[in-house]
């Protein structure tokens, strides 16, 4: 395929931490089933001899494969592609797998400039937090963790989650967020009520919105596809909600993802009063969802997900 050089093939882990230690390469493809070490097992050691390559694991179909993908992105992994059954494989999965690869290394390829090319916006003045809308997309997982460790103390308000994945893989997915943090995690529900220093996660099939209902706020999920992007769960749906529900009480964050996915209800949050931060590029899988926000000259703050709970709290105060 143009532009793509499949430059080595390996059989085992080990033969492919022989080989990067001393050839440069933008992607590397893992599958788990392999002799001697497990893909996954091999994974922390691929990143770090990687110097930088997406690794992308093919997973399987079922239960465990769900399982394995979710640890997988947890430990760094830029993104899990399913893989066909025996037999089975398709013109569209290579098709897929190609369009997924070219975004990826065109991401930390385009020109740095457009970083800054939105501008910055000022934090808003008397900020009053009210709520915490985290959306991401590729690379996603690795990314909230790092949001979460940063977040020294509660903040006091509930947090919400968007981070595309096929339905399957939210319950392992919850899971592994409940590890990263001490605040209680759990998958939305319909009519929920949102309560301070819960974290909640959209459903894989919905997107997380809210809404009031009899002096309260409550989750109101959407079967609804975005009409800017067609993505299920929307932050884009996320965003909205906020800024309908806690106004210029919002805090939007975009982590890393492809597409745009955020934008739109970025927008929205600015226009309510609230505040955008956004991830760098340096430490993005994917500088898609986040540039795109930026770019468009919502965001307050360009940073890496550890930096960001500091930043918020130092502009918020220590009564946030």
């Amino acid at each position: 395929y143009p532009g793509i050089e499949i430059v080595a093939k390996v059989a085992t882990a080990a033969q492919a931490f022989g080989y990067l230690a001393d050839h440069p390469v933008d992607i590397i493809l893992l599958d788990h089933e392999m002799p001697g070490q497990k893909g996954v097992e091999a994974l922390p050691r691929l990143i770090a001899v990687g110097r930088g390559a997406h690794v992308v694991l093919l997973s399987s179909f079922g239960e465990r494969g769900s399982e394995l993908s979710v640890k997988a992105l947890s430990l760094g992994a830029s993104d899990v592609i399913l893989k066909p059954t025996r037999g089975h494989a398709t013109p569209a999965f290579a098709v897929s797998l190609i369009e997924r690869f070219t975004r990826m290394t065109a991401s930390r390829r385009a020109d740095p400039g457009m970083a800054d090319a939105g501008g910055l916006r000022a934090f808003p003045q008397d900020f009053r937090l009210g709520c915490i809308g985290i959306g991401a997309s590729t690379g996603g997982i690795h990314a909230l963790g790092a949001v979460l460790a940063g977040l020294h103390r509660r903040p006091g308000v509930p947090v919400l989650v968007t981070q595309h994945l096929p339905e399957a893989f939210i319950p392992y997915y919850a899971r592994q967020v409940a590890g990263m943090t001490d605040l209680p995690v759990m998958v939305a529900r319909q009519a929920m009520l949102l309560e301070p220093d819960h974290v909640y996660i959209a459903p894989g099939d919905r997107s997380l919105m809210c809404r009031q209902l009899a002096g309260a706020t409550c989750i109101d999920l959407s079967l609804a596809r975005d009409p800017a992007t067609r993505t299920r769960p929307s932050v884009n749906a996320m965003f909205a909600g906020m800024a309908e529900c806690f106004g210029a009480g919002a805090l939007g964050i975009v982590l890393t993802g492809i597409g745009r996915d955020g934008t739109v209800g970025a927008k929205q949050i600015v226009a309510a009063g609230g505040a955008v931060i956004t991830q760098d590029r340096e430490s993005s899988t994917v500088w898609g969802m986040p540039g795109s926000a930026t770019r468009a000259g919502l965001s307050c703050a360009v940073l890496p997900p550890v930096a960001m709970m500091d930043y918020l709290f130092d502009q918020t105060g220590p009564t946030a």
